[in-house]
């Protein structure tokens, strides 16, 4: 493998402001949200709905997202850990081998969207009084712009990164070779940041930097697909009468997403899950599936009530 050809990727966590550091994967997750807001906000002006009602969309899409996505991660993806350490589900912290404040670590995006669709049905029916497939056909459009976002910061954390490649597209992950405490054991620095700067500059460590194999950027790939289907949706609803066929622009949404999902998941590195158990496919491809097919149904389901 020609390293040369290959770019090294060793951000920095966030934006130091001295008192504090803004971490790029909670920006990223802030312009989101904000986008988000702002995209319904028009939308709702359009409709003609109070902005009352879009402040309950947020707040329960916020709490929606980020529950589901962990309780997606914890049982779709490492539930084999989480049943012994049932305490660390909610609570950014674990407790052996010894106190370790971790984050959370976990987040994923099928449990997000189970959870979105839920509380989307509590919204429609006690809050906005319209049929849920009326909100979801417009709440997916800001989701589409959000995991945009979402991804770029994974990109930003190392994270879901792809598998090994030649391609001149590969990306070295220093932070996803080495983990914080190889990396300062290996350099004897005191903090990770400086072990990965050092890796990455100082000649004294250039073994380790060899060490480090090129991967696709898988989380670059997924994000460049959503752009695509956030412009589609966006198209659909404010320059065709797409939005009066209610399911349609939701089924859409469900059959590209997922399916940009399930090709981009053939050159990323596995997760986990239960991929072992059923094979053929990953754990993000088995759960894309029901997704894309939903999609189709709600897609022939809006033409054929239009048509009748």
């Amino acid at each position: 493998m020609t390293h040369a050809l290959h770019m090294i990727w060793n951000p920095s966590e966030g934006i130091d402001l001295g008192f504090f550091m803004i971490r790029y994967y909670s920006l990223m997750f802030i312009i989101a949200f904000g986008l988000g807001w702002y995209i319904m906000k028009h939308i709702y002006e359009r409709e003609g709905l109070s902005l009352e009602k879009l402040d309950s969309l947020f707040i329960y899409t916020v709490f929606a997202t980020l529950i589901g996505a962990r309780l997606g991660h914890v049982f779709f993806y490492d539930w084999d850990y989480f049943k012994n350490h049932p305490e660390e589900i909610l609570l950014p912290f674990r407790f052996h081998p010894q106190f370790e404040f971790t984050g959370f670590a976990g987040l994923a995006s099928h449990g997000a969207a189970i959870a979105i669709i839920l509380t989307m049905y509590f919204y429609s029916k006690k809050i906005i009084k319209k049929p849920i497939l009326w909100i979801l056909d417009r709440v997916v459009i800001p989701v589409t712009s959000g995991g945009i976002f979402v991804r770029l910061g994974n990109f930003f954390n190392s994270e879901i990164v792809g598998n090994q490649t030649d391609s001149s597209l590969g990306i070295r992950f220093i932070r996803d070779q080495y983990t914080p405490r190889e990396a300062m054991q290996s350099t004897g620095m005191q903090t990770p940041n400086e072990a990965y700067k050092a890796i990455e500059t100082n000649p004294q460590f250039t073994e380790l930097l060899n060490h480090v194999v090129a991967k696709h950027p898988a989380q670059l790939y997924e994000a460049f697909g959503y752009v695509f289907v956030f412009a589609i949706l966006f198209y659909m609803y404010w320059k065709t009468d797409a939005r009066e066929k209610q399911g349609y622009i939701f089924g859409v949404f469900l059959v590209l997403l997922w399916t940009v999902r399930f090709i981009v998941e053939f050159v990323k590195e596995s997760q986990g899950g239960f991929e072992n158990a059923l094979g053929t496919f990953s754990t993000g491809q088995w759960l894309s599936i029901p997704f894309i097919l939903v999609g189709f149904y709600l897609i022939y389901r809006a033409k054929f009530l239009k048509q009748n």
